[in-house]
């Protein structure tokens, strides 16, 4: 989703009204849920409740003291000197080749953030963990050793892999187990900017350190345009207080409401990125949003942007944007002029709601700052910064599936939520917050209630609107060679209705239209960002058989049931 710099002060507020959902969560559990976590330090400290959003005045809900999350409250090392940890050291660059291996552990570490020590994760002692870069076509063999204090496993996202080691425990493997091991081989069949992360309690793993960049490089001349330099960044947030991180829950993720918004930015893991660059260099950045829930909208002082590429595929034609809007899970591949001598501010500009109060303001975060120097560049890029490339190869790619944007739906899901058993006052202010919403929530305007409820409380759901079935009780079934059309709404009469980016695991994807709108510029995508209220079509290639999830990036919404399976058969 991309968007010129202040469209999200373009919020319409609709007056709706809905009743409160009284939905159980389910019964059934997975390999992949929350309850995997033996052998976790249950005594890991007090809940505390988090600060407020910067800028905001948030006054306590009336009846809220004493009201704390129902779950033990967890953070790795609790109680022992973090000095006793391995200092984390940032990422190094794995160039490997077809056949290669590569040992891959995840365990603790001790970082420093706002002058605290923490005890944190990270693989290979690194943040974020290796950044491997190999060429399409290659086929790598990984082997994942699990050195953290509950199960754990790796997920490939957005590569189109055997289905064997997609790393969705409960779906295509078990979760691999304290001081345990598992074997992944991975195929690159597409070019691009990919990452891996856990697929066990993403909330706390993924939140604390766990996640890191895949390159595949084009065997194509040209595939991207001639830049100065690259620069390859993971953004994410982390929240603190005084006391340094704030706990996580053991039986069940807190936050469920709207995810764990951060209050500090990180760019590869660190709050202070910096780039120095000459006048007139040309650099391309490759972005990837790890956040638990936040989407950011993202410039680069008054510089231009070139929109080139998305999750798997460059886009039809490149276009020029003012900032650009990336849910969790999903990468852009952008390229930045800069002309004039200066320091430019990496910023998330957004239109902040302020639910206590029912009133927007303006908020600018800094996630790191460009220093543009004197020194004009060593090789001018000019002429092809500016020309914007028809990417035909693409167009070409495309051109079959073009058939099937208009016809009627195969598969209609509603994007849902069903809430029960939180405190009465948290409930009365719920029935008068869905009075009004945005399309995208962009910071954590109700703190008080999201901290409160747990998973236990919060049912994020999927539902299939042809049989009625719901999050993991969905089974879809199609044949390889199959192209779905996948119809989905946000609804926006539920509770408390948030923004999702839905992922579907092992295939790539196609947005036809929004609220029916046609799309006119695409791209391959594998994480499809849909605000409140709207309604997209999507194109599934199902090429990749196997059992595979569907689901919610948001990883509170994930552990509060937002997933499902579709099963690709083998037969052409």
């Amino acid at each position: 989703m991309i968007a010129p710099r202040g469209a999200a002060a373009g919020f319409l507020l609709a007056m709706v009204a809905a009743p409160l959902g009284a939905q159980k969560p389910d019964s059934a559990k997975t390999g992949h849920e929350h309850m995997q976590h033996q052998g976790m330090n249950h005594g890991s400290g007090a809940n505390r409740m988090p600060p407020m959003p910067k800028g905001m005045k948030m006054p306590m809900i009336p009846g809220m003291a004493g009201i704390a999350p129902k779950m033990t409250p967890y953070l790795p090392g609790a109680g022992a000197d973090p000095a006793t940890f391995p200092l984390a050291v940032p990422r190094k660059l794995l160039d490997l080749k077809d056949g290669d291996s590569l040992d891959l552990t995840a365990g603790f570490v001790r970082r420093t953030l706002r002058g605290k020590d923490l005890v944190m994760y990270g693989f290979n002692g690194q943040y974020p963990g290796p950044l491997i870069r190999v060429r399409q076509s290659a086929t790598i063999t990984v082997r994942f050793l699990n050195r953290l204090d509950f199960p754990s496993a790796v997920h490939w996202h957005g590569i189109r892999l055997d289905n064997r080691y997609d790393g969705a425990p409960g779906v295509t493997q078990d979760p691999v187990p304290v001081g345990g091991e598992f074997v992944y081989r991975i195929h690159f069949p597409d070019p691009g900017i990919y990452w891996y992360h856990p697929h066990v309690r993403e909330d706390i793993q993924q939140d604390l350190g766990l996640y890191g960049n895949m390159i595949v490089e084009s065997g194509e001349a040209g595939y991207y345009n001639p830049v100065n330099d690259e620069q390859v960044l993971m953004l994410d947030d982390i929240l603190m207080d005084e006391e340094g991180i704030l706990p996580y829950g053991v039986e069940a993720a807190n936050y469920a409401i709207m995810g764990r918004f951060g209050n500090v930015f990180l760019v590869n893991g660190e709050p202070d990125y910096r780039l120095e660059v000459r006048k007139g260099d040309v650099v391309r950045f490759l972005l990837t949003n790890v956040a638990n829930t936040r989407t950011f909208n993202l410039s680069v002082g008054p510089n231009p942007i070139k929109l080139v590429g998305a999750d798997i595929s460059r886009f039809e034609r490149e276009e020029m944007v003012e900032s650009v809007v990336i849910a969790p899970a999903q990468r852009y591949v952008v390229e930045i002029k800069f002309d004039t001598p200066g320091t430019y501010a990496i910023t998330n500009q957004v239109q902040a709601l302020n639910n206590f109060l029912g009133e927007f303001q303006y908020a600018v975060d800094t996630l790191g700052t460009v220093v543009v120097g004197p020194e004009p560049t060593t090789r001018s890029h000019a002429r092809e910064f500016t020309a914007l490339r028809k990417v035909e190869s693409v167009s070409a790619e495309v051109a079959p599936y073009r058939k099937h944007f208009d016809r009627a739906p195969d598969k209609e899901l509603l994007l849902t939520v069903g809430i029960q058993g939180l405190p009465i006052t948290l409930t009365a202010f719920m029935s008068v917050d869905t009075m009004y919403f945005p399309p995208q929530e962009w910071v954590d305007g109700m703190r008080d209630m999201n901290w409160v409820a747990t998973t236990r409380e919060v049912r994020w759901i999927m539902r299939d609107l042809q049989t009625k079935k719901e999050n993991m009780d969905i089974v879809w079934n199609f044949k390889r060679g199959d192209v779905i059309k996948v119809r989905m709404t946000n609804d926006a009469l539920s509770v408390h209705p948030m923004s999702h980016p839905i992922h579907f695991h092992g295939q790539r994807m196609l947005i036809t239209a929004r609220n029916g709108i046609p799309e006119e510029n695409h791209a391959w995508r594998d994480t499809i960002l849909l605000p409140v209220g709207q309604t997209v079509d999507l194109l599934v290639e199902a090429t990749n058989p196997g059992k595979w999830m569907a689901h919610c990036h948001i990883a509170e919404h994930l552990e509060a049931g937002m997933m499902m399976v579709f099963n690709v058969a083998g037969g052409g």
